[in-house]
């Protein structure tokens, strides 16, 4: 009988690409993954693992045996998430990626339902990109993610992840307060010479306003780049730049930045993706439904902080 534990050790390797991206996701040294491998190979009776300079590639029998090993967890979770489900309690763990904006409006609130209504699950709480949170929950590192979608851009796709949307957000251009700064525009297009702040290189939201500003003829000229909106929001306050922010980033706080509709009015899509296999298991599924009912709330909330444009 193969050891599961081991063929999960060939699977993160497939995924991470080396031996210390295993261990540092699963906690482990390097050393005792590799020892692991070994004895797997010797299980096996073939080769596994084959040195390519500094790193080491699957042979065609591991990847074989990878492909059977994501079917087996695949089994394992939905049997833990039906024995979950026989239980007249929900109890358990479920790690939650999130990234800032949604842990700043969503979370709070929801974690204070968790804890009055299901006070036997924990809830963990990690801020990450969407895109990399999808792989992560992907690969078995949380439990479900609460990711984003922007206008005209589709979220990565990864087998065995499902899909269901939270709430919509609104997304409009935010200018500095009347009595700071130089530029006090009234719609994208006059922001042409103005300062910009954006979010880092690679992301969907840069990618977005990036395109946005040239639909409305310019090459914006980005000075200050921040994955951190409370940073963005700063700088737009305080007079030193212009940028393009969702209504949540401004539930539980005035501002004194303008707030300008876009033409179309575009809004981003936030939702909530689980591993397949364990959708079913009872403290996933109340914290999905309690995430969906502060975004209910959250969402009425947005539009009405927002509504000073």
């Amino acid at each position: 009988m193969l050891d599961v534990r081991r063929l999960r050790l060939l699977r993160e390797l497939q995924i991470r690409g080396t031996l210390a991206g295993v261990a540092e996701a699963l906690s482990f040294s390097p050393s005792a993954v590799s020892q692991q491998l070994s004895l797997l190979e010797k299980e096996v009776g073939v080769e596994l693992l084959r040195s390519s300079g500094r790193r080491v590639v699957l042979t065609p029998q591991a990847e074989i045996l990878v492909s059977h090993t994501a079917e087996v967890l695949r089994t394992l979770e939905r049997a833990e998430a039906e024995l979950a489900s026989s239980l007249t309690t929900v109890t358990g763990t479920v790690k939650i990626a999130v990234f800032q904006s949604a842990a700043l409006a969503l979370m709070p609130d929801a974690l204070s339902i968790m804890e009055a209504e299901y006070p036997e699950v924990r809830v963990e709480m990690v801020q990450r990109e969407p895109e990399s949170a999808l792989r992560e929950t992907w690969a078995r590192e949380f439990d479900l993610v609460i990711a984003e979608q922007y206008p005209g851009h589709a979220a990565p796709r990864h087998p065995e992840l499902d899909r269901r949307t939270l709430t919509t957000d609104a997304i409009r251009l935010a200018t500095p307060p009347a009595d700071r700064g130089r530029f006090h525009p009234a719609s994208i297009g006059e922001t042409a010479d103005a300062a910009w702040v954006m979010e880092p290189r690679g992301t969907a939201s840069r990618h977005w306003a990036e395109q946005t500003c040239r639909l409305a003829g310019f090459e914006p000229d980005v000075r200050f780049e921040t994955a951190d909106l409370q940073s963005h929001i700063r700088l737009v306050e305080s007079g030193n730049a212009v940028a393009l922010l969702p209504d949540l980033v401004w539930i539980g706080r005035g501002t004194t930045a303008r707030l300008v509709l876009l033409p179309e009015h575009p809004q981003r899509t936030i939702f909530t993706s689980v591993r397949e296999a364990s959708s079913t298991r009872p403290a996933i599924v109340a914290v999905r439904a309690v995430l969906e009912r502060t975004a209910q709330q959250v969402a009425g909330s947005a539009a009405e902080a927002s509504s000073g444009d």
